[in-house]
C-alpha cells in the first residue's frame, strides 16, 4: 500500500514542506525521523468540534501531562499555517482524526488527514454525529486537482477502515468519550513506547 503512495508522490510536484520534498520526509530512516514535539495531534474540522471535544480532548491530556497539539492551542499569531500543522503532524507520535458532519468539505483537514496517513501515524479516529459510510471528499474539483481529490480519497478510505469510537451528540455524553479518547490515546502512547524499548 505505502509503495502506491510514494509512487503517487513521486508524480505530484506540489507537496513540499519548508522547500524540502515531501517524499525525502517520508522516505527518512527511523533512525532520523523527526523529533517526536507532542504525544498525540489531534485532526478536526474547527465549524463543527473545536468548541467541544477537540478543546476537551487536549484539556484532559494536558491533565494527563501528555503534549498535544490542537491549532488553536499550539499555534501563536505569526506562525506559518501549513509548515507549523505540518510540523505538529510529523513530530507527534500518535494522531486523533474527529470526522464531523462539515469534516470533508475542508482541504486543511483533508491535508493532514493524508499526511497523517502518509507518515503512519497509529491513529484514533472518532466519528462525531457521522458514520465511516457517510464520508467522502466534498471539495470541488475547480479547487483542487485530480491528484489531491485522489490521495484524500485514499486516506480517508485507510481511516475508514481504522476501528474507532462513535458519538451521537443527541444521545452521548461527551465527556465519557473524551475520557475513552484519553485512555486509548495512552494505551497506544504506551505500546509505542513499548515498540521502541523493544526494538
Amino acid at each position: 500500500m505505502i509503495s502506491r503512495v510514494f509512487d503517487f508522490m513521486k508524480q505530484s510536484k506540489s507537496i513540499q514542506l519548508n522547500n524540502k520534498p515531501f517524499l525525502d520526509l517520508l522516505s527518512s530512516s527511523s533512525s532520523t525521523k523527526p523529533k517526536a514535539l507532542h504525544d498525540v495531534f489531534i485532526n478536526h474540522r474547527g465549524s463543527d468540534t473545536k468548541r467541544n471535544i477537540a478543546t476537551l480532548l487536549y484539556d484532559n491530556l494536558k491533565a494527563r501531562n501528555l503534549r498535544p497539539f490542537l491549532d488553536i492551542k499550539s499555534m501563536k499569531p505569526g506562525d506559518k499555517l501549513f509548515d507549523h500543522i505540518n510540523q505538529g503532524i510529523l513530530t507527534s507520535k500518535v494522531a486523533v482524526t474527529v470526522f464531523s458532519p462539515n469534516y470533508c468539505n475542508s482541504y486543511c483537514c483533508l491535508h493532514e488527514l493524508a499526511l497523517i496517513m502518509e507518515s503512519k501515524k497509529r491513529v484514533i479516529p472518532i466519528f462525531f454525529d457521522v458514520k465511516p459510510s457517510q464520508l467522502d471528499v466534498m471539495i470541488e474539483r475547480v479547487r483542487c486537482p485530480d491528484d489531491e481529490i485522489q490521495r484524500f480519497r485514499w486516506a480517508l478510505q485507510e481511516a475508514k477502515d481504522i476501528v474507532g469510537l462513535t458519538f451521537d451528540s443527541c444521545k452521548g455524553n461527551l465527556s465519557e468519550v473524551v475520557m475513552i479518547a484519553s485512555d486509548v490515546i495512552v494505551e497506544r502512547l504506551v505500546e509505542l513506547e513499548d515498540e521502541d524499548e523493544n526494538a
